[in-house]
């Protein structure tokens, strides 16, 4: 066999030899000379740095992360739960009892080393979020030392030990694809002894973090090219490089040694040879029996629902659970798995006003984009957008199934024609992102909610066909959650206008806080000039008229609204002038209402008391002048929605799912409508 043969085979037979193996979910590299010590299940574990079977070097139920090896390559320091908190521990790199070095109390992961063996880790202890700050434990004299530094996540010293490469500000929470925020981290030096420190990737307002320092440059992490990849940049922020090129799965955790970085994708762990500017993927299995991977049953499958939905006519609902999408049916009937593909993850599925669709968010291009998914699981999805560039939210269809209305990470509002296949901005905001969406009967007109300067959130209308926004309430006080009544003549919403303060006075030995427990009532507006509240007692000016000629006068208006009504569309007509100044009450008490509807007839709404174990019921409301009073449909509720036609009530209870009646009697035997 020729040379070059047996090169070639000694290669691949790695690979070969462990591809059928068990493969877990690799995180938290570090390396030694010839190993890498991981993550996988909660537990370190080591295998060679060319791969191959993994040998398991811990085994508490808790979990062991943030491995990093002693320039000495003898010890291995980490994060651990043995003794409850999360505190930095020490093991040797072959496996032994591990010793814990710190008792703060909080939250401390190790960072890495410095060359002259100390431990850094990060810590809240000695300060407040975000303020993470770096510190370092001497094995020797078991003295703990804080870094003059108020933000620092992780970092590493150059060769000398003379200066700190560090990551201000910790991870922000938030996985978004290429974050631009305000607590974007970046990557700062800080030459021990100096006053202050300073920035060296402030040319980019997205994320640089985990400096690793090599022959004279600082190798890091960062998104700059829209996935996270290694670069590498001088000691003074310039010359900066590229290294890895991936797209998609992000280059996580990278720890350097010896010219080497190891770094974890997806499940896997690849090393990039700064030398030899290669990247490869390192060949893991485990020897374990995988306990967590097992089948198991799921006694309340509705503790995995992540949103729900019901039908225009209540006859199903659509179930949102672990990325995929079920339709089930009110009574009798199938159970549809409506998305077959196990790689997409799907988001807050809704019917489409026809009921024979769902509009789905679904994350198959790489982006969220909306997709239409057959609700009879018959069928392939239709992508509908294909601009998507940051996290958008759940969208609402208009009753004509023609439009879409959303929000995005970014705080702009946006309108998708589904026809024409077009998206046009139509509002954003500096303060807060958008809400309370709500459509106009003919689907010409939107309600929704966006916060005013001062904070306040306030109702505003956009019109589709001139495109002018309409400031529906002022900012002096809360005003949200906008409803259409079903003639589209009148918008009721939720307001916190009532300030009764529980605490009658500030004094005493305590001095307690005003305490305002009620502070929200209904209000309606009215979008005609003569508008009269369905609330307000007959009198005088609208009792029936007696004479004769006002009864021919009276037959001859209706006569001439008829005409009136044939010849014109259903379509929704607003009277801009005064529209502020309509506001009127509807006659319940203040109280804690949130998730108003209404029908033809009612109004509802979910209603809590304040305690510790607060619960909300879901009330009705008759819309009458006589006898005004709310009834108590349904006890302990989690949640409710309206259908489109407004004759059922969806209502989930104690992880279950009915389907009830949309009237003021409550369910004579709710168990029956279970879904």
């Amino acid at each position: 066999m020729k040379r070059s043969a047996i090169f070639l085979l000694i290669l691949v037979l790695p690979a070969l030899l462990f591809a059928g193996s068990p493969q877990g979910y690799y995180r938290f590299p570090a390396l030694t000379s010839d190993k890498i010590i991981f993550t996988a299940e909660g537990d370190l574990w080591r295998v060679d740095l060319s791969g191959g079977m993994a040998q398991r070097l811990t085994s508490h139920l808790g979990g062991e992360t943030n491995a990093a090896v002693s320039p000495d390559g003898k010890l291995v320091a980490f994060s651990a739960q043995y003794e409850g908190p999360t505190e930095v521990y020490t093991m040797p790199v072959e496996g032994g009892f591990p010793t814990r070095k710190t008792f703060d109390g909080e939250t401390a992961i190790v960072v890495g080393w410095t060359p002259d063996g100390r431990i850094i880790y990060q810590s809240t202890h000695y300060s407040t979020l975000p303020n993470r700050q770096l510190l370092t434990i001497n094995l020797r004299t078991g003295v703990t030392e804080l870094l003059p530094l108020s933000q620092a996540s992780d970092g590493s010293f150059d060769e000398k030990g003379s200066t700190l490469f560090f990551t201000r500000l910790p991870f922000q929470g938030s996985h978004t694809k290429r974050y631009k925020g305000g607590t974007a981290q970046n990557i700062w030096k800080y030459e021990l002894g100096k006053p202050e420190a300073i920035p060296l990737t402030s040319d980019f307002p997205g994320t640089s973090k985990t400096p690793m320092v090599w022959n004279k440059r600082v190798y890091f992490a960062s998104d700059r090219d829209g996935t996270m990849n290694l670069w590498s940049m001088s000691e003074d922020g310039k010359d900066l490089k590229q290294h890895t090129f991936h797209k998609g799965w992000d280059a996580k955790s990278p720890s350097l040694r010896s010219g080497k970085i190891a770094y974890q994708i997806g499940a896997d762990i690849h090393v990039f040879d700064i030398a030899g500017n290669a990247d490869r993927l390192v060949s893991i299995a485990l020897s374990s029996d995988f306990d967590q991977e097992r089948e198991k049953w799921v006694k309340k499958p509705a503790d995995y629902l992540t949103a729900t939905n019901v039908s225009a006519n209540g006859d199903r609902v659509v179930l949102t659970a672990r990325g995929q999408v079920f339709v089930a049916p009110a009574q009798q009937g199938r159970l549809v798995r409506a998305t077959t593909r196990s790689k997409v993850r799907y988001r807050s599925a809704q019917f489409m006003p026809d009921g024979k669709s769902l509009l789905v968010l679904s994350d198959e291009t790489g982006e969220l984009e909306f997709w239409k998914v057959p609700a009879n699981g018959v069928g392939d999805p239709e992508q509908l957008t294909n601009d998507g560039n940051v996290f958008r939210f759940d969208g609402l269809p208009s009753p004509n199934g023609k439009w879409i209305v959303f929000d995005d990470k970014n705080q702009k509002l946006w309108l998708y024609n589904i026809d024409e296949k077009k998206m046009t901005q139509i509002g954003s905001s500096e303060f807060d992102g958008f809400g309370g969406f709500n459509w106009s009967p003919d689907s010409k007109w939107i309600a929704f909610v966006q916060y005013a300067e001062n904070q306040y959130p306030q109702i505003k209308l956009y019109h589709l066909t001139d495109g002018k926004s309409i400031v529906l309430t002022r900012d002096r006080v809360d005003s949200y959650n906008p409803v259409w009544s079903s003639d589209g003549k009148w918008i009721y919403f939720l307001s916190d206008r009532f300030f009764q303060s529980l605490v009658g006075s500030p004094w005493g030995a305590r001095q307690p806080e005003p305490f305002f427990d009620k502070t929200t009532k209904i209000y309606s507006i009215s979008l005609r000039k003569d508008g009269r509240s369905p609330f307000l007692p007959t009198d005088e000016l609208v009792a029936a008229p007696t004479e004769e000629k006002d009864k021919e006068k009276e037959k001859d208006k209706k006569k001439e609204a008829d005409d009136q009504k044939k010849e014109k569309t259903n379509d929704v007509i607003i009277d801009l002038e005064g529209i502020q100044d309509r506001v009127t009450e509807v006659p319940v008490p203040a109280s804690r209402y949130r998730e108003l509807t209404m029908n033809d007839k009612n109004l509802f709404w979910t209603e809590s008391d304040v305690s510790l174990n607060s619960k909300s019921k879901l009330v009705a409301l008759e819309i009458k002048n006589k006898d005004i009073a709310s009834k108590t449909l349904v006890e302990d509720v989690s949640g409710y929605e309206l259908s489109r036609d407004g004759k059922k009530l969806m209502v989930q209870k104690s992880g279950d799912i009915y389907v009830i009646d949309a009237s003021t009697s409550p369910p004579s035997d709710i168990p029956k409508s279970k879904v």
